[in-house]
Parts: structure tokens; sequence; C-alpha cells
């Protein structure tokens, strides 16, 4: 007699991918504003002619949150790579980042440079853009760069959106890329390194970690190839994280990109100071004992 075929696993039965960044819960500062509203809400309601001083404490946390949101590179609302890893395997090593593509003007070139010189970057790229350009998705992957999430469409709105709007955007973005290079990513960054205190329970969620950086040239609106070249030089060290673009680079005087101008210049420069180039990823990617 045959036996009835074994029922199909549902999709919800499926193995979740492991993670890959452990679950901190809520960062202090979201936990202390969500403290913060309840008292000036409970104040509210015990002493209502007091109110004046409730609404204040209230709109003095939002501009205390706000504030902080406007700095890249605070960690005060969660966990945030400005500069990688300190272990023994990153001693000698810097990230080159590279974002807001791809571009399918400048983001072959760029890819070009990167070949001759032997050096693998992180591209931070926004879905939408992705999505119009899955040949050059696959190539990027294919020549040994990671790929990372830098949102879906980039909006200017990113810092004030509230937790659903960011869930959408951001898991949106890690559908599109994974789709198209067959990776999912594992950092994010913001648009502009701006963000809000929603935003770390919403990456801990999707099992992104975020990420800034340590040194930025302004390639977007820096005309002078030195100049970007000066603002990501002066000081480097080892573990520095360096931001350029491909997409919405500024151009010279001859009209060409900055960054294709800058990149050779960069390379050279953090090779002489005996430092080498890791992906993110690489960085992470560290034996247990360091």
């Amino acid at each position: 007699m045959n036996q009835p075929n074994p029922p199909l696993p549902r999709a919800a039965d499926a193995a979740a991918p492991a993670r890959r960044w452990p679950l901190k819960g809520n960062p202090p500062m979201f936990n202390a504003t969500v403290a913060w509203h309840v008292a000036m809400c409970v104040g509210w309601l015990v002493a209502p002619s007091g109110w004046p001083w409730w609404l204040a404490g209230i709109i003095a946390s939002h501009l205390i949150v706000v504030a902080i949101g406007l700095w890249p590179r605070s960690s005060l609302l969660g966990p945030n790579w400005t500069r990688l890893p300190d272990t023994r395997r990153n001693a000698d090593a810097v990230a080159l980042t590279i974002d807001d593509g791809p571009d399918p003007d400048v983001t072959p070139k760029v890819l070009d440079l990167l070949d001759a010189h032997g050096v693998r970057a992180t591209f931070f790229c926004i879905g939408a853009r992705a999505q119009r350009h899955p040949a050059l998705m696959r190539e990027i992957v294919a020549r040994g760069h990671a790929v990372e999430n830098h949102s879906q469409v980039h909006v200017h709105t990113f810092s004030v959106t509230l937790p659903r709007g960011l869930t959408r955007e951001i898991d949106a973005a890690q559908h599109a890329l994974e789709a198209l290079t067959g990776e999912r990513p594992m950092f994010f960054r913001a648009p502009a390194g701006l963000r809000n205190v929603f935003l770390e329970p919403v990456l801990q969620r999707l099992d992104l970690r975020l990420a800034a950086w340590t040194r930025r040239g302004f390639d977007t609106r820096e005309r002078n190839p030195q100049r970007v070249l000066e603002r990501l030089v002066d000081g480097l060290a080892a573990r520095d994280i360096l931001l350029v673009h491909d997409a919405s680079a500024a151009r010279d005087a001859a009209g060409e990109p900055v960054v294709l101008a800058v990149l050779p210049r960069l390379i050279e420069t953090v090779r002489s100071r005996g430092l080498r180039f890791v992906t993110l990823r690489e960085a992470r990617d560290v034996p247990a004992n360091g």
C-alpha cells in the first residue's frame, strides 16, 4: 500500500538564515527617550497646571535626539562602525567604501581602477538604482567587491521617518540587493549618515549593522581632487573607514568625476603608509581570539 506523501513544509516552517549580528536589545538612548516621554505624560496627568514644563521637557527630548541623529559618527543611538574592529587582523587595514551607486557611467570606470590596483571595496548601493542596472550589480560582486545596503530610494526625509517607513525602505533594498547579487547585505549606511532613535531596533530585526566612516572627502560637492584626497589622508591610520562616491560624484575642471582622479592617488598613499585594503565583511570575519 502506498504511503501518503508527507506534507510540503510551509514557508513559515523554513529555517531562517543564521543571524550575523547578535541581538542587543534597544539602545540605552531609545529606552531613556521612551521613559522620559512616559514621565512627562504622567507629570502632565498628575499636575495639569504645570503643562508648560511637561511640554518643554518633551520638546527638549526631541531636540536632543534630533541633534544626535545629525551626527553620523555617533554611537549614542546604537552600534555604529566608524572604524574597523580593533583586532590583530585589522592592525594594518583600512576599508574603502563607495556610496550611492551603481552609476552606469562611473561605476565601471571605478571597477577598472580597483582591478588595476588589486583593491577590493565595499559598495553601499541604493536598491532602486541597483534594480535599473542588474548586470552592473553582478559585475561588482564578480570582481570581488562587497555590496551593502544604502536604502531603497535614498530619501532626504529618512532621518525623520517612523519605524514602519524605515523598515519598508531598508527591507526593500535588502531584498533587491540580495536578489541581484545572491548575497544578503550585512551592513547598512543611512542616507547622508542621518538617522533617528527608531533606526537601531529596525536594523536589529533585519540583522544589519550600521556603518558610518572615519574620513570622507566630500567628493559630491568638492571639484578639486587634491582637496578631496587631503581630507581622506590627513591623519590616515589603520582601521580607518574611507568614504567616496561613484554616483553623485562632483566633476573636476575637465568634467570628469572627481572620484576617478582621487582613487589612484588614494590607493598609492594608503599603501605607502604600510596599510592594506579590506572590505567591511573581511574586517568582521576574524577569529574569535582576535
